[in-house]
């Protein structure tokens, strides 16, 4: 049995993909309000979205947001899985696991973390 990895907090990190690094703005909302912030990174699987009022895990969301050099958002739906109060290694916030991700979109992200991966080597 592999040991659990953990993050900076301690807490078990259950990612299934490294996150790279990826500042976009993301457009999302939930049932009665709607919201404007930053991703700060992306891997395969979510994003996670700087803000100082972070949503409560277990959150479902619908999230608009462009990759670069493309015409057409991402829009996508979404369950907060993550939390983050801030520390040192990370800033505030929300880790934002996609549902219902179309074929064709997930193709994109795939391809962008892949570059992103390729540009930091040292992650």
């Amino acid at each position: 049995m592999e040991p659990e990895e953990r993050d900076g907090s301690g807490r078990v990190e259950r990612r299934k993909s490294t996150r790279s690094d990826f500042s976009v703005r993301v457009e999302y909302r939930t049932v009665d309000q709607f919201f404007s912030d930053f991703a700060r990174n992306i891997n395969e699987g979510g994003l996670f979205v700087g803000t100082e009022n972070p949503h409560p895990e277990g959150t479902r969301v619908s999230l608009q947001f462009e990759l670069p050099g493309s015409d057409e958002p991402v829009q996508v739906s979404g369950i907060v899985v993550r939390l983050s109060d801030g520390s040192p290694s990370e800033p505030p916030g929300m880790g934002i696991e996609f549902e219902e991700l179309a074929a064709a979109d997930r193709l994109r992200i795939d391809q962008l973390v892949r570059r992103l991966r390729a540009e930091q080597p040292d992650r």
